[in-house]
This record gives C-alpha cells, structure tokens and sequence, in this order.
C-alpha cells in the first residue's frame, strides 16, 4: 500500500514540475450512468446512480496521455436483480475516487478508440452483500482504474466511453458509461 501512495502522490503532482517530454495540457470533465455490483453473487445485481470525474490531461505523443484524476460515484440497491425479481444482493458505493491513469489511442481524427489502465485509491463507503460476501467497509481502499470508449470530433474533444474501477478488497467493481469533453489549457 505504501508503494501504491507514493506512486499516487508522484502523478498527482507531475504537473508542478514543467517536464519537457509533456506537449499539450487539458482538462477532462465526465459525467455519466454509475453503476456497481458485487464479483461474486448467485443473483445477477448491478446497483445504479450517478458518476462525476474531472482528469487532467498531460499528452506525451499523440497516441499517449497521463491523466491523473478526481471524481465520485454514488450508487444505491434498488432491491431487485437485472430481471426485476427481488433480491437481498448488493454492492453499493459511495465514494471519492483518485488516482492516475495511461490512456493509450489512436492518433484518428474525428473516431479514435482508446484505452486506459492505471492505479487509485476509493474514499468512502462500501457494502457488498452477496451469499458468498458480507462486507461492510468505510475508509480508503486501493482500486485498478481500466477504461475503453471513443473520443469523438475534429480536436477528439468529446469522450464517449465506459470507465470501470475494480476494487478487490471490498469483492466489488464501480463504472459508470460516461460522456465527456476535453478543454485546452494554453500555456498553462
């Protein structure tokens, strides 16, 4: 754990340091669908509500990009399985979500696929309740950001994708299908 906040605290502020290998700067605003559901469940349940992320983005060449980020995701149990049938299944999160992420893409105008890996860490609370798992958890755990979608446009300003944040250690992952949109910082 002690590795992975170091690493966290050196992408987070490598943008302070005016590293000639960055080309351009931007800021990312997402906004989208929140889903989580528990990894091991004998119900088929996937808890929604809402996600929100800001990433700052620090383009290397053009096909690849660090984005360190800040967002949350808040989802609730609505008590029934994905063909409407009730069920005592969940996994819910409440949580503020921050790390840094790689994505790598497609140099393309106007469609360019992409996809991202990286590491963070989830601050917040946590309940998974399956037949298998019964956790109840508050505090800051670590979580594997992974991503794949499209930016859209001329500029490849619009992002339309699917963002997934696995976290082991509650027996649960969050996402959300997101939509967002990329402004330039000049010379910032």
């Amino acid at each position: 754990m002690k590795k992975t906040l170091i690493l966290l605290i050196i992408l987070l502020t490598s943008n302070l340091v005016e590293a000639q290998f960055i080309k351009e700067k931007s800021i990312n605003a997402q906004v989208g669908y929140g889903l989580s559901a528990p990894n091991n469940g004998a119900d088929d349940v996937v808890d929604d509500g809402f996600f929100a992320q800001g990433e700052l983005v620090l383009k290397v060449k053009s096909w690849i990009e660090f984005r360190p980020y800040a967002g949350f995701i808040f989802t609730n149990s609505n008590g029934e399985d994905l063909n409407g049938n009730p069920t005592n299944e969940k996994g819910e999160t409440k949580a503020f979500l921050l790390g840094g992420k790689v994505r790598v893409r497609a140099p393309i105008p106007w469609v360019a696929p992409y996809v991202e890996i990286g590491i963070g860490t989830s601050i917040g609370k946590f309940e998974t309740l399956t037949a298998f798992d019964n956790i109840d958890k508050s505090g800051i755990i670590y979580h594997v950001p992974f991503s794949f979608g499209l930016e859209l446009g001329k500029n490849n300003n619009v992002d339309l994708g699917f963002a997934y944040y696995i976290q082991p250690s509650v027996e649960q992952y969050a996402g959300a299908f997101a939509v967002g949109i990329t402004f330039p910082l000049n010379n910032i």
